[in-house]
């Protein structure tokens, strides 16, 4: 099992706290909210910001409890997916796909065996997820992934799609996704988390960007499902000469707020922004505008030993990929100037560690490590 399904099964079974000796209890809810800037300087050359809001509660993201239940259960299906990205597999253009994934059954032998085995598979859902996403998606094809190609054009993860996954491939008239947007988060969001302002409202006002596109995922894990809405933009050709970066720039917004969802409680690790860099030279980070938060060294990661601080947690912060998370702590907001920083040459490390107790670093471990898995495996790459 790897570690993004450990991290959801871990907040789909858990509601867990602990208290600190010198600051407030600290919550994990199962409502996620995620911010990211990936800046790909080695491959693409672009820009890609997101808004990622994603749960294992069905009453936060209110897929009937049947059709959960239905595809949890089904041992072949890997994911479904909503989505306007252009060209969501070869042969359809200017159509919104919804994709029923699946596991390729051993016993199928020869192209037609499989793609009748999937379309069966496919044609035994369509009618409910129809009905669940308001959509009228007619059959388009049965397309067998060779490669992890679509999981970029996607941003998701082999577990969506990728070798040994078929797809069952249903199409509707495009839609932009300003109105997918709405339409999705209207039917699938209740009201207390919309009208909670929050990365929900930034993800609202970026899908009326020319450039961005909407993907909604159901993920079935062992015990629950992950349910997913993504709201994307790509600046391509946006990184040539690029050495200062202010990331919400490419978000569209001067600020960035958390969720009033989880004003109840101290919920530090359940909103955070992410910055990646790909470089194909040593890079690093310098010139950083925030503040960085207390760190330990903990089986060779950086671990924050201090949540209730705001401030960046770079690791790295140089080489050919460079990673950062800022992190909330008690605010509930951070200016765009906070977020600036520079990329350069290679520096001497920051520095900030301080002693932490043993038993808040395992849970710091599981729920950043796995909120890291999370971001970079539904992005697609690799380490």
């Amino acid at each position: 099992m790897n570690k993004i399904v450990v991290f959801f099964v871990l907040i789909g079974i858990f509601s867990f706290s602990a208290n600190f000796a010198y600051s407030q209890e600290i919550g994990l809810a199962t409502f996620q909210e995620t911010a990211q800037v990936l800046v790909d300087r080695s491959i693409l050359q672009e820009i890609t910001a997101s808004i990622t809001l994603q749960t294992t509660s069905i009453q936060e993201i209110k897929i009937p409890s049947e059709l959960e239940k239905m595809i949890r259960e089904d041992s072949r299906i890997t994911s479904v997916i909503l989505t306007n990205q252009e060209e969501c597999i070869l042969g359809v253009v200017n159509e919104s796909c919804i994709m029923i994934n699946v596991l390729r059954n051993p016993e199928d032998k020869g192209v037609i065996a499989i793609q009748d085995s999937t379309k069966e598979i496919g044609e035994s859902y369509i009618h409910d997820i129809n009905e669940a996403f308001d959509t009228d998606a007619k059959f388009h094809s049965v397309y067998i992934h060779t490669d992890d190609q679509f999981n970029r054009g996607l941003e998701t993860s082999g577990m969506v799609s990728g070798r040994g996954v078929i797809s069952s491939v249903y199409t509707m008239p495009m839609e932009d996704s300003g109105s997918m947007y709405e339409k999705i988060s209207g039917l699938l969001i209740p009201k207390e988390i919309r009208e909670a302002g929050g990365f929900y409202e930034t993800a609202k006002n970026l899908s009326f960007e020319e450039n961005s596109k909407v993907t909604f995922s159901i993920i079935p894990m062992e015990n629950s499902s992950l349910m997913q809405l993504k709201v994307s933009a790509n600046y391509p050709n946006s990184t040539l000469n690029i050495s200062e970066l202010s990331p919400l720039e490419f978000l569209h917004t001067d600020e960035l707020k958390r969720s009033q969802y989880f004003s109840g409680g101290f919920y530090p690790l359940n909103s955070i922004f992410q910055i990646l860099i790909l470089s194909p030279e040593s890079t690093s980070v310098s010139n950083v505008k925030g503040s960085f938060i207390p760190t330990q060294i903990v089986d060779g990661e950086k671990i924050p030993t201090e949540l209730t601080k705001q401030g960046w947690v770079f690791d790295p912060e140089q080489g050919e990929r460079i990673q950062g998370k800022y992190l909330f702590g008690e605010q509930s907001s951070v200016k765009a100037n906070m977020l600036q920083f520079s990329i350069g040459e290679e520096k001497e490390p920051t520095v900030t560690e301080t002693s932490f107790d043993e038993s808040i670093i395992i849970l710091i471990i599981i729920i950043i490590g796995g909120i890291a898995a999370a971001i970079f495996f539904l992005k697609g790459y690799r380490k």
